[in-house]
């Protein structure tokens, strides 16, 4: 199994070199992301790329976490701060044109969706979109390691800042979670040569028969 191998592979870069990913490259894991598994594919967060150096430098201004600014391509995953019935709406729409049915067939899924999300409390909800898009940096980080780019996912960052300077607000986002893409500095990163430490599956994992 090649995927594991390729997660053999990857670590938490600390270093990265100047190599660009290529917009080829990039699309494949955007595409990785886009089918991430998601909760009845409501897809309740989007994905930010930020491409222009200066305004990683910026985003990465006062943080330890020097992969922002040295990154090739910085994701940032924002989940929705509320889930709205049109949002519900747009997404009816989508299944009936993706999958040629009348919108009128999918009532009742719809009726469970507004019954089962828009009657929890928004900060609720937020935290759920959050949990989506957690998932979907999993598969970023996967696909990034099979195409052999390596990767930081980051929790470390003044989401007050991303929020005003990619003003994800005045779209109704906020930041959760970011992911560094690029090329390891295996020169300048001791990490590079160390073993990824994990636990032994026996330990790690229970059988329940």
């Amino acid at each position: 199994m090649n995927t594991i191998k390729h997660l053999e592979w990857r670590y938490a870069t600390k270093k990265f070199g100047k190599q660009k990913v290529a917009a080829e490259d990039l699309n494949k894991i955007l595409e990785a992301v886009n089918l991430s598994a998601s909760s009845a594919g409501l897809q309740p967060y989007r994905v930010i790329v930020v491409e222009n150096e200066q305004l990683r430098e910026q985003l990465g201004e006062g943080s330890f976490n020097v992969q922002i600014a040295q990154s090739s391509h910085l994701l940032v995953f924002a989940a929705y701060e509320k889930v709205t019935e049109q949002q519900i709406d747009d997404y009816m729409a989508r299944i009936a044109r993706e999958r040629g049915v009348p919108v009128e067939a999918l009532a009742d899924f719809k009726a469970a969706l507004v019954g089962g999300i828009l009657s929890r409390p928004e900060e609720d909800n937020f935290n759920w979109a959050a949990r989506q898009a957690y998932i979907a940096l999993g598969t970023a980080l996967v696909a990034a390691a099979e195409l052999k780019i390596d990767s930081t996912p980051m929790e470390g960052f003044d989401a007050t800042k991303f929020d005003a300077l990619l003003q994800l607000r005045e779209q109704g986002l906020r930041s959760v979670v970011i992911l560094a893409l690029g090329y390891r500095d295996a020169e300048n990163d001791h990490f590079a040569q160390l073993k990824k430490v994990r636990l032994d599956l026996a330990e790690f994992v229970t059988f329940v028969n």
